[in-house]
């Protein structure tokens, strides 16, 4: 397992904000929606306690999170984008339910599946294509994905991803679990490149951005 926070790419947060401004970045805090039910997180809800239960994996085979350079962007995931000495195109995006972030003069670039690397190069790319002469570019991820958990916790519904969550906090987060919670093992969906992959696992288990945590309900 590899687990690190945000990296950024070619400079940290600090030099690049400065590079194109003179000044740090901070980053607004992220805000908690809590479910108060109906709506999607009810549908997600019906959707886990309908569908059989996978078989469990074991202990020393949890799932992998990948962070920093390698990690894969999706919907959801805000960006901090500077395009050095271009200061009406360095910016924060957010990258749409399409899979793509819009910047002025080159419109949408995809970045669902890319790396923050190869965001930045085809970005520079297309500002190569008959606006910028030589454009440096570097991207970052400001904020991931939210994750989602639900079942047997006492505040099931939509929360902000934190670096290096397991499991446990996130269950933390939602406000701990329910008197009728399966406490050893639950379930979570893992979402990559349009694929999905559903597995039981033990609390102590890294979440990736954009997971689903399914806590089930015990039967004695």
């Amino acid at each position: 397992m590899q687990t690190a926070g945000p990296v950024a790419v070619m400079q940290p947060r600090a030099d690049l904000d400065s590079m194109a401004y003179g000044q740090p970045y901070s980053a607004p805090q992220p805000v908690v929606v809590a479910n108060n039910g109906g709506g999607a997180i009810a549908a997600l809800s019906d959707s886990f306690a309908a569908s059989p239960a996978p078989m469990p994996i074991g202990y020393a085979a949890p799932m992998t999170v990948r962070h920093g350079t390698s990690y894969h962007l999706d919907a959801g995931d805000k960006l901090r984008v500077v395009v050095y000495g271009q200061e009406g195109l360095t910016n924060s995006y957010s990258i749409d339910a399409g899979g793509s972030i819009t910047m002025p003069l080159i419109g949408a670039v995809p970045a669902r599946g890319r790396t923050t690397a190869g965001l930045a190069g085809e970005i520079a790319a297309r500002l190569r294509n008959g606006y910028i002469r030589e454009p440096s570019v570097a991207v970052e991820i400001e904020a991931y994905r939210p994750f989602f958990i639900l079942g047997e916790v006492l505040a099931p519904g939509q929360y902000p991803y934190v670096p290096n969550m397991t499991v446990e906090s996130a269950v933390a987060i939602a406000g701990g679990f329910s008197p009728r919670a399966k406490r050893d093992l639950v379930t979570i969906t893992h979402t990559e490149n349009g694929g999905a992959m559903r597995a039981v696992v033990p609390l102590g288990t890294p979440l990736s951005p954009g997971d689903t945590v399914f806590v089930g309900e015990r039967w004695f």
